[in-house]
């Protein structure tokens, strides 16, 4: 059975005479199949279905240039090779006198179709696996993303927790300071107004040299002492309207307040803001945000306002 020219096969399967021309050019006329996968590989560039003109003096689908075979004029010029090119030549003699007929062609026709889908079903797939695995690098990518981003808010939130609780070791430690120097100016006083028994005698002494005031109602006792807290409740307004509650120690500097704002209420990144009291009226300054809570007057409970500055 004479088998049709790799132009002509295409042809018969249907591709345009231009792309075919192509595709046998550009595989060196080395079969159907290098034509066949050719085509599906450009079958999406700009001229593939414009007129293909071949280089001067090389035919469709013959060697250009550095392609030409080197070895073929040592092979004509044996008497192997003699025989070799004359057989040759009585195949290609025998194909011409013995055309295909037209249900061979349609076989042959139909193979190649079979294996242009087949190529094209091996493209689609390729493309599939190609496209999962860029989805992967992506969903990759941001997970990385969310993780240095978790990573930073942590440091962040550390950051500030170490910042909160060195700033409750210096309060400690400054309490204890002024008690430790209360300590000292008593024991200097005992020993300057009468040795070692005095302390406890001015001790004794102290509380009683105001004469208890009469009582015009039998029973009554002395006046309630003030209350001392240890901590306070805040209520912050927020610039949109909504508000934030917490509890601080009534040693915290009011700076706590404002931290405890910017993580935790909705300012917008970046907003530079302040408190105020609304009653009695006070904007609060940056020397005020180091101060405590107890000494701004805020203790037990109190109201704040976020203004821009």
């Amino acid at each position: 059975m004479a088998e049709l020219s790799t132009l002509e096969s295409l042809l018969e399967m249907g591709f345009g005479r231009n792309s075919a021309e192509r595709a046998v050019a550009n595989t060196g006329n080395q079969g159907i199949e290098r034509a066949m996968d050719w085509l599906v590989e450009h079958e999406g560039d700009p001229d593939i279905d414009e007129p293909y003109v071949p280089p001067v003096g090389v035919p469709l689908g013959g060697p250009v240039g550095d392609q030409a075979s080197p070895a073929q004029p040592a092979v004509a010029d044996t008497a192997e090779g003699t025989d070799v090119l004359d057989m040759e030549q009585e195949i290609q003699d025998g194909d011409t006198r013995r055309p295909m007929t037209e249900e061979e062609k349609r076989e042959q026709v139909k193979r190649l179709e079979d294996l242009m889908r087949l190529k094209q079903a091996e493209r689609r797939e390729r493309e599939r696996a190609e496209e999962v695995e860029r989805e992967k690098q992506r969903r990759k990518h941001g997970q990385e993303l969310l993780h240095i981003k978790q990573k930073l808010q942590d440091d962040e939130l550390k950051k500030m927790a170490d910042l909160r609780s060195r700033e409750k070791m210096e309060d400690k430690m400054a309490k204890q300071r002024v008690k430790d120097k209360i300590a000292r100016d008593r024991e200097e006083r005992a020993k300057k107004f009468g040795g070692g028994c005095a302390p406890a005698a001015e001790s004794t002494s102290a509380p009683v040299q105001p004469p208890p005031p009469s009582s015009p109602v039998g029973g009554q006792g002395p006046p309630p002492t003030k209350k001392e807290y240890d901590e306070c409740r805040i209520q912050v307004r927020l610039l949109d309207g909504s508000a934030l509650t917490a509890v601080f120690k009534a040693q915290e500097p009011l700076a706590a307040v404002r931290v405890y704002v910017q993580m935790n209420g909705n300012t917008p990144e970046g907003q530079d803001f302040t408190l105020l009291s609304p009653y009695p009226r006070q904007v609060y300054t940056e020397l005020d945000m180091e101060k405590p809570l107890k000494e701004l007057g805020l203790v037990p409970t109190a109201v704040l306002v976020v203004i821009k500055k």
